[in-house]
C-alpha cells in the first residue's frame, strides 16, 4: 500500500509568522530579520538533509543568500495581512 502526502500552507504576518523564521527552520540555519529585528536560530536542530535556493536566471545572484533573500520579501510586503510565502509540503 502506498501513502502520499502533500499540503500547501501560507505564511502569513496576520498569523504571526515570519518568512525568515520560517526559512530558518526549514533550512537549520541562524538568520537575522531586519523586520522585527531579531535573530531566528536553529542551527541546532538535526534532519536537514539538503537546502538549496535555486534562481532563474535573470534573477540578481545577490538572492542567492537566503537572510537576504527572505529579508527582501518582508521588506517588500507592508501589510500587517500580508501572505509572505507558501509552503509546499510532499511526501512520496
Amino acid at each position: 500500500m502506498t501513502l502520499y502526502h502533500f499540503s500547501i500552507a501560507q505564511i502569513k504576518r496576520s498569523a504571526g509568522q515570519s518568512a525568515i523564521a520560517s526559512a530558518a527552520y526549514r533550512a537549520g540555519e541562524r538568520l537575522y530579520n531586519s523586520y522585527y529585528g531579531e535573530v531566528s536560530d536553529y542551527t541546532k536542530k538535526g534532519g536537514v538533509i539538503a537546502s538549496e535556493i535555486m534562481l532563474p536566471p535573470h534573477a540578481p545572484e545577490i538572492y542567492l543568500d537566503r537572510a537576504t533573500l527572505w529579508n527582501a520579501v518582508e521588506n517588500c510586503e507592508k501589510h500587517p495581512k500580508a501572505q509572505l510565502a507558501y509552503s509546499f509540503d510532499i511526501a512520496m
